[in-house]
Protein backbone atom coordinates (compact mmCIF):
# COMPACT_ATOMS: atom_id res chain seq x y z
CA UNK A 1 0.00 0.00 0.00
CA UNK A 2 3.11 2.61 0.69
CA UNK A 3 3.69 1.60 -3.04
CA UNK A 4 0.36 2.67 -4.19
CA UNK A 5 0.36 5.39 -1.80
CA UNK A 6 3.71 7.47 -2.81
CA UNK A 7 2.96 6.43 -6.76
CA UNK A 8 -0.47 8.51 -6.30
CA UNK A 9 0.81 11.31 -4.57
CA UNK A 10 3.63 11.46 -6.85
CA UNK A 11 0.84 11.37 -10.03
CA UNK A 12 -1.38 13.35 -8.20
CA UNK A 13 1.39 16.47 -7.80
CA UNK A 14 2.36 16.28 -11.18
CA UNK A 15 -1.19 16.74 -12.64
CA UNK A 16 -1.80 19.39 -9.92
CA UNK A 17 1.23 21.30 -11.28
CA UNK A 18 0.10 20.64 -15.27
CA UNK A 19 -3.57 22.46 -14.16
CA UNK A 20 -1.82 25.80 -12.82
CA UNK A 21 -0.74 26.23 -16.67
CA UNK A 22 -2.84 29.41 -18.02
CA UNK A 23 -2.30 27.71 -21.45
CA UNK A 24 -5.00 24.81 -20.93
CA UNK A 25 -8.16 26.44 -20.82
CA UNK A 26 -7.42 26.52 -24.59
CA UNK A 27 -7.61 22.59 -24.58
CA UNK A 28 -10.77 21.90 -22.98
CA UNK A 29 -11.09 18.30 -23.64
CA UNK A 30 -7.17 17.44 -21.94
CA UNK A 31 -8.52 20.21 -19.42
CA UNK A 32 -11.68 17.54 -18.28
CA UNK A 33 -9.35 14.45 -18.52
CA UNK A 34 -6.49 15.87 -16.18
CA UNK A 35 -9.43 17.13 -13.73
CA UNK A 36 -11.24 13.89 -14.20
CA UNK A 37 -7.76 11.69 -13.09
CA UNK A 38 -6.97 14.72 -10.63
CA UNK A 39 -10.33 13.85 -8.41
CA UNK A 40 -9.48 10.02 -8.76
CA UNK A 41 -5.91 10.28 -7.55
CA UNK A 42 -7.72 12.16 -5.00
CA UNK A 43 -9.82 9.77 -3.69
CA UNK A 44 -7.17 7.06 -3.53
CA UNK A 45 -5.01 9.40 -1.30
CA UNK A 46 -7.64 9.59 0.94
CA UNK A 47 -8.70 6.63 1.16
CA UNK A 48 -5.51 5.20 1.90
CA UNK A 49 -4.87 8.18 4.36
CA UNK A 50 -7.80 6.90 6.58
CA UNK A 51 -6.53 2.93 5.96
CA UNK A 52 -3.40 3.93 7.45
CA UNK A 53 -5.25 6.15 10.35
CA UNK A 54 -7.56 2.92 11.14
CA UNK A 55 -4.51 0.68 11.15
CA UNK A 56 -2.50 2.80 13.95
CA UNK A 57 -5.74 3.44 15.74
CA UNK A 58 -5.91 -0.62 15.96
CA UNK A 59 -2.34 -1.15 17.17
CA UNK A 60 -2.68 1.41 19.42
CA UNK A 61 -5.75 -0.51 21.08
CA UNK A 62 -3.84 -4.06 20.85
CA UNK A 63 -1.19 -2.55 22.66
CA UNK A 64 -3.81 -1.46 25.63
CA UNK A 65 -5.61 -5.34 25.23
CA UNK A 66 -2.45 -7.16 25.27
CA UNK A 67 -1.01 -5.32 28.91
CA UNK A 68 -1.87 -7.12 31.62
CA UNK A 69 -0.82 -3.90 33.88
CA UNK A 70 -3.69 -2.12 32.01
CA UNK A 71 -7.09 -1.10 33.84
CA UNK A 72 -10.01 -3.98 32.74
CA UNK A 73 -12.43 -1.71 31.63
CA UNK A 74 -10.25 0.43 29.16
CA UNK A 75 -9.60 -2.99 27.77
CA UNK A 76 -13.48 -3.91 27.30
CA UNK A 77 -13.43 -0.14 25.53
CA UNK A 78 -10.31 -0.92 23.14
CA UNK A 79 -11.94 -4.21 22.24
CA UNK A 80 -15.17 -3.12 21.50
CA UNK A 81 -13.56 -0.11 19.47
CA UNK A 82 -11.15 -2.35 17.48
CA UNK A 83 -14.18 -4.84 16.49
CA UNK A 84 -15.78 -1.27 15.09
CA UNK A 85 -12.42 -0.34 13.54
CA UNK A 86 -12.15 -3.28 11.82
CA UNK A 87 -15.53 -2.98 9.96
CA UNK A 88 -14.82 0.39 8.82
CA UNK A 89 -11.30 -1.23 7.50
CA UNK A 90 -12.69 -3.62 5.70
CA UNK A 91 -15.13 -1.42 4.20
CA UNK A 92 -11.82 1.23 3.15
CA UNK A 93 -10.16 -1.70 2.14
CA UNK A 94 -12.99 -2.74 -0.27
CA UNK A 95 -13.84 0.67 -1.68
CA UNK A 96 -9.32 1.19 -2.51
CA UNK A 97 -9.84 -2.00 -4.32
CA UNK A 98 -12.05 -0.81 -6.66
CA UNK A 99 -11.05 2.80 -7.04
CA UNK A 100 -7.73 1.09 -8.17
CA UNK A 101 -9.51 -0.82 -10.75
CA UNK A 102 -8.97 0.40 -14.11
CA UNK A 103 -12.12 2.97 -15.36
CA UNK A 104 -13.62 2.18 -19.15
CA UNK A 105 -11.90 4.96 -20.64
CA UNK A 106 -15.01 6.62 -22.08
CA UNK A 107 -16.37 7.13 -18.89
CA UNK A 108 -15.67 10.59 -18.39
CA UNK A 109 -17.61 11.56 -21.38
CA UNK A 110 -20.93 13.28 -22.18
CA UNK A 111 -23.43 11.39 -23.52
CA UNK A 112 -25.79 10.57 -26.58
CA UNK A 113 -29.10 9.54 -25.26
CA UNK A 114 -31.64 7.75 -27.88
CA UNK A 115 -35.36 6.27 -26.57
CA UNK A 116 -37.64 4.65 -29.12
CA UNK A 117 -40.98 3.32 -27.95
CA UNK A 118 -41.23 -0.26 -29.10
CA UNK A 119 -43.71 -3.00 -28.99
CA UNK A 120 -47.18 -1.85 -27.38
CA UNK A 121 -48.32 0.79 -30.22
CA UNK A 122 -49.44 4.40 -28.84
CA UNK A 123 -48.70 3.35 -24.85
CA UNK A 124 -45.13 1.87 -25.86
CA UNK A 125 -45.01 5.81 -27.03
CA UNK A 126 -46.45 7.09 -23.82
CA UNK A 127 -43.53 4.60 -21.67
CA UNK A 128 -40.89 5.99 -24.09
CA UNK A 129 -41.66 9.86 -23.09
CA UNK A 130 -42.21 8.72 -19.26
CA UNK A 131 -38.60 6.73 -19.34
CA UNK A 132 -37.21 10.47 -21.31
CA UNK A 133 -39.22 12.36 -18.50
CA UNK A 134 -36.76 10.31 -16.23
CA UNK A 135 -33.62 10.79 -17.40
CA UNK A 136 -34.41 14.50 -18.19
CA UNK A 137 -35.15 14.92 -14.26
CA UNK A 138 -31.87 12.79 -13.11
CA UNK A 139 -29.89 15.29 -15.44
CA UNK A 140 -31.61 18.05 -14.04
CA UNK A 141 -31.14 17.35 -10.43
CA UNK A 142 -27.11 16.60 -11.12
CA UNK A 143 -27.03 19.75 -12.67
CA UNK A 144 -26.36 17.95 -15.88
CA UNK A 145 -27.88 19.75 -19.07
CA UNK A 146 -29.83 18.67 -21.54
CA UNK A 147 -30.37 18.97 -25.08
CA UNK A 148 -32.88 17.67 -27.52
CA UNK A 149 -31.48 17.08 -30.75
CA UNK A 150 -34.47 15.09 -32.61
CA UNK A 151 -37.89 14.22 -31.49
CA UNK A 152 -40.51 12.35 -33.43
CA UNK A 153 -44.07 12.22 -31.26
CA UNK A 154 -47.38 10.45 -31.87
CA UNK A 155 -50.43 11.68 -31.78
CA UNK A 156 -51.07 11.04 -27.87
CA UNK A 157 -48.02 12.84 -27.25
CA UNK A 158 -46.26 9.76 -26.96
CA UNK A 159 -42.55 9.89 -28.37
CA UNK A 160 -41.85 7.63 -31.39
CA UNK A 161 -37.93 8.44 -30.71
CA UNK A 162 -36.09 10.54 -29.34
CA UNK A 163 -32.08 11.57 -29.32
CA UNK A 164 -30.77 14.18 -26.80
CA UNK A 165 -27.48 15.09 -25.36
CA UNK A 166 -26.50 15.21 -22.14
CA UNK A 167 -23.57 17.45 -20.80
CA UNK A 168 -21.93 16.57 -17.02
CA UNK A 169 -19.96 14.74 -14.83
CA UNK A 170 -19.16 10.90 -16.16
CA UNK A 171 -22.57 11.19 -16.88
CA UNK A 172 -21.23 7.84 -19.39
CA UNK A 173 -20.46 5.80 -16.24
CA UNK A 174 -23.69 6.52 -14.83
CA UNK A 175 -25.82 6.12 -17.58
CA UNK A 176 -23.95 3.43 -19.61
CA UNK A 177 -25.81 0.37 -18.09
CA UNK A 178 -29.45 1.66 -19.33
CA UNK A 179 -28.91 0.80 -23.04
CA UNK A 180 -31.16 -1.61 -23.70
CA UNK A 181 -35.16 -3.00 -23.86
CA UNK A 182 -37.25 -1.54 -21.39
CA UNK A 183 -40.46 -3.16 -20.53
CA UNK A 184 -43.92 -1.69 -18.93
CA UNK A 185 -46.37 -3.95 -17.29
CA UNK A 186 -49.75 -1.72 -16.91
CA UNK A 187 -53.23 -1.20 -17.30
CA UNK A 188 -53.67 1.63 -20.14
CA UNK A 189 -56.09 4.74 -19.75
CA UNK A 190 -57.75 3.53 -22.56
CA UNK A 191 -58.32 0.13 -21.88
CA UNK A 192 -61.61 -0.51 -20.35
CA UNK A 193 -61.41 -3.71 -19.38
CA UNK A 194 -58.87 -3.39 -16.96
CA UNK A 195 -56.47 -5.97 -18.62
CA UNK A 196 -52.52 -5.32 -18.09
CA UNK A 197 -50.70 -4.45 -20.98
CA UNK A 198 -47.32 -5.03 -21.87
CA UNK A 199 -45.47 -2.85 -24.18
CA UNK A 200 -41.54 -2.31 -24.37
CA UNK A 201 -38.85 0.85 -25.18
CA UNK A 202 -35.40 0.84 -26.39
CA UNK A 203 -32.97 2.64 -24.73
CA UNK A 204 -29.49 3.59 -26.20
CA UNK A 205 -26.75 5.31 -24.50
CA UNK A 206 -23.98 6.49 -26.57
CA UNK A 207 -20.56 8.37 -25.61
CA UNK A 208 -19.95 11.87 -27.25
CA UNK A 209 -17.24 11.72 -29.76
CA UNK A 210 -16.07 15.02 -30.27
CA UNK A 211 -15.01 15.80 -34.23
CA UNK A 212 -11.27 15.56 -33.41
CA UNK A 213 -11.56 12.35 -32.39
CA UNK A 214 -13.44 10.40 -35.47
CA UNK A 215 -12.70 11.89 -39.03
CA UNK A 216 -15.91 11.68 -41.59
CA UNK A 217 -14.70 12.32 -45.01
CA UNK A 218 -17.04 14.28 -47.05
CA UNK A 219 -17.04 11.43 -49.79
CA UNK A 220 -18.68 9.10 -47.12
CA UNK A 221 -21.54 11.36 -46.63
CA UNK A 222 -24.70 11.77 -48.28
CA UNK A 223 -26.79 14.68 -47.18
CA UNK A 224 -30.54 15.19 -47.35
CA UNK A 225 -32.69 18.36 -47.13
CA UNK A 226 -36.38 18.30 -46.33
CA UNK A 227 -38.82 20.34 -44.13
CA UNK A 228 -39.54 19.14 -40.55
CA UNK A 229 -42.70 17.44 -39.86
CA UNK A 230 -45.13 16.78 -36.64
CA UNK A 231 -47.12 14.16 -35.27
CA UNK A 232 -49.39 12.78 -38.14
CA UNK A 233 -46.40 13.61 -40.87
CA UNK A 234 -48.39 17.61 -40.84
CA UNK A 235 -44.86 20.31 -41.55
CA UNK A 236 -44.27 22.20 -39.13
CA UNK A 237 -41.53 24.64 -41.29
CA UNK A 238 -41.65 26.56 -44.71
CA UNK A 239 -37.80 25.99 -45.08
CA UNK A 240 -35.91 22.93 -45.85
CA UNK A 241 -34.18 23.36 -42.68
CA UNK A 242 -34.94 19.44 -41.54
CA UNK A 243 -31.44 17.18 -41.90
CA UNK A 244 -30.50 13.46 -43.20
CA UNK A 245 -27.35 12.38 -43.06
CA UNK A 246 -26.52 8.86 -44.84
CA UNK A 247 -23.23 6.87 -43.71
CA UNK A 248 -22.27 5.58 -47.06
CA UNK A 249 -19.60 2.75 -45.50
CA UNK A 250 -22.01 1.87 -42.30
CA UNK A 251 -25.35 2.63 -43.63
CA UNK A 252 -26.09 4.17 -40.40
CA UNK A 253 -28.71 6.94 -40.94
CA UNK A 254 -29.36 10.13 -38.59
CA UNK A 255 -32.09 12.59 -39.36
CA UNK A 256 -32.25 15.93 -37.24
CA UNK A 257 -35.09 18.32 -37.70
CA UNK A 258 -35.73 19.84 -34.31
CA UNK A 259 -33.93 23.27 -34.92
CA UNK A 260 -35.41 25.94 -37.23
CA UNK A 261 -31.69 26.62 -38.78
CA UNK A 262 -30.35 23.44 -40.98
CA UNK A 263 -26.94 24.59 -39.87
CA UNK A 264 -27.60 23.43 -35.79
CA UNK A 265 -29.72 20.61 -37.15
CA UNK A 266 -26.31 19.37 -39.62
CA UNK A 267 -24.10 20.32 -35.81
CA UNK A 268 -26.28 18.09 -34.28
CA UNK A 269 -26.60 15.69 -36.94
CA UNK A 270 -23.07 14.73 -36.90
CA UNK A 271 -22.72 14.53 -33.49
CA UNK A 272 -24.72 11.81 -33.37
CA UNK A 273 -23.32 9.94 -36.45
CA UNK A 274 -19.57 10.08 -34.82
CA UNK A 275 -21.11 8.14 -31.52
CA UNK A 276 -22.83 5.58 -33.47
CA UNK A 277 -20.30 5.30 -36.14
CA UNK A 278 -18.05 4.79 -32.83
CA UNK A 279 -20.15 2.40 -31.20
CA UNK A 280 -20.66 0.27 -34.34
CA UNK A 281 -16.69 0.40 -34.40
CA UNK A 282 -16.27 -0.43 -30.74
CA UNK A 283 -18.87 -3.40 -31.49
CA UNK A 284 -16.52 -5.03 -34.34
CA UNK A 285 -13.37 -4.98 -31.57
CA UNK A 286 -15.35 -6.42 -28.93
CA UNK A 287 -17.01 -9.03 -31.18
CA UNK A 288 -13.39 -9.84 -31.96
CA UNK A 289 -12.37 -10.26 -28.47
CA UNK A 290 -15.30 -10.91 -26.96
CA UNK A 291 -13.79 -11.54 -23.34
CA UNK A 292 -14.90 -8.07 -22.02
CA UNK A 293 -18.34 -7.82 -23.69
CA UNK A 294 -19.26 -11.36 -22.29
CA UNK A 295 -18.19 -10.00 -18.87
CA UNK A 296 -20.07 -6.69 -18.97
CA UNK A 297 -23.80 -6.01 -17.82
CA UNK A 298 -25.62 -3.86 -20.12
CA UNK A 299 -23.85 -4.94 -23.18
CA UNK A 300 -25.97 -2.32 -24.95
CA UNK A 301 -27.81 -5.22 -27.37
CA UNK A 302 -30.54 -3.35 -28.02
CA UNK A 303 -32.61 -6.79 -28.24
CA UNK A 304 -32.16 -7.44 -24.32
CA UNK A 305 -34.32 -6.92 -22.13
CA UNK A 306 -32.81 -5.52 -18.88
CA UNK A 307 -35.61 -4.42 -16.78
CA UNK A 308 -39.30 -4.79 -16.53
CA UNK A 309 -42.02 -1.63 -14.78
CA UNK A 310 -44.46 -3.14 -13.32
CA UNK A 311 -46.72 -0.53 -12.14
CA UNK A 312 -50.08 -2.59 -10.72
CA UNK A 313 -47.39 -3.75 -7.98
CA UNK A 314 -45.42 -0.63 -7.96
CA UNK A 315 -42.14 -2.57 -8.63
CA UNK A 316 -38.86 -1.82 -10.75
CA UNK A 317 -37.18 -5.51 -11.61
CA UNK A 318 -33.81 -5.18 -12.81
CA UNK A 319 -33.04 -8.52 -15.22
CA UNK A 320 -29.40 -8.56 -15.03
CA UNK A 321 -28.91 -8.41 -11.27
CA UNK A 322 -32.55 -10.71 -10.70
CA UNK A 323 -33.00 -7.41 -7.94
CA UNK A 324 -36.26 -5.68 -7.58
CA UNK A 325 -37.25 -2.10 -6.01
CA UNK A 326 -40.53 -0.54 -5.27
CA UNK A 327 -41.27 3.18 -5.33
CA UNK A 328 -42.08 3.63 -9.63
CA UNK A 329 -43.40 7.75 -8.80
CA UNK A 330 -40.00 8.25 -7.64
CA UNK A 331 -38.22 6.41 -9.99
CA UNK A 332 -40.28 7.82 -13.13
CA UNK A 333 -39.54 11.35 -11.58
CA UNK A 334 -35.80 10.73 -11.55
CA UNK A 335 -34.84 9.30 -8.58
CA UNK A 336 -32.39 6.24 -10.19
CA UNK A 337 -29.53 6.72 -8.23
CA UNK A 338 -29.81 3.72 -5.81
CA UNK A 339 -30.43 1.84 -9.11
CA UNK A 340 -27.75 3.13 -10.90
CA UNK A 341 -25.19 2.70 -7.72
CA UNK A 342 -25.70 -1.23 -7.51
CA UNK A 343 -24.89 -1.02 -11.53
CA UNK A 344 -22.12 0.40 -11.15
CA UNK A 345 -20.84 -1.73 -8.67
CA UNK A 346 -21.86 -4.90 -10.23
CA UNK A 347 -19.43 -3.67 -13.29
CA UNK A 348 -16.35 -3.28 -11.29
CA UNK A 349 -16.85 -6.59 -9.64
CA UNK A 350 -16.70 -7.72 -13.01
CA UNK A 351 -14.20 -5.74 -13.59
CA UNK A 352 -12.27 -7.37 -10.54
CA UNK A 353 -12.69 -10.76 -11.55
CA UNK A 354 -11.78 -10.29 -15.12
CA UNK A 355 -8.57 -9.03 -14.04
CA UNK A 356 -7.92 -11.47 -11.48
CA UNK A 357 -8.72 -14.36 -14.28
CA UNK A 358 -5.80 -12.88 -16.17
CA UNK A 359 -3.12 -13.56 -13.46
Amino acid sequence: MPSVLKQSLLEYQKITQQLTDPGLIKNASKLKALSRKHRELEKIIQTIKKIQALKKALEDNTQIIDNPAEDPELIEIAQKENQNLKTQLKKLKQQLEFLTIPRDPDDSRDIILEIRAGTGGDEAGLFAAQLFKMYSQWAKDKGNQLNIFHTSRNNLGGIKEIIAQITGQDVYSALKHESGVHRVQRIPETEKSGRIHTSTATVVILPKIEEKELEIKPEEIKIDTFRSSGPGGQSVNTTDSAIRLTHIPTGIVVTCQDEKSQHKNKAKAFSILRSRINQAQKQAREDKVHDLRSSQIGSGDRSEKIKTYNFPQDRLTDHRLKKSWHGLEKIINGQIDHLLKKLKQHELQLRKNMLQSRT
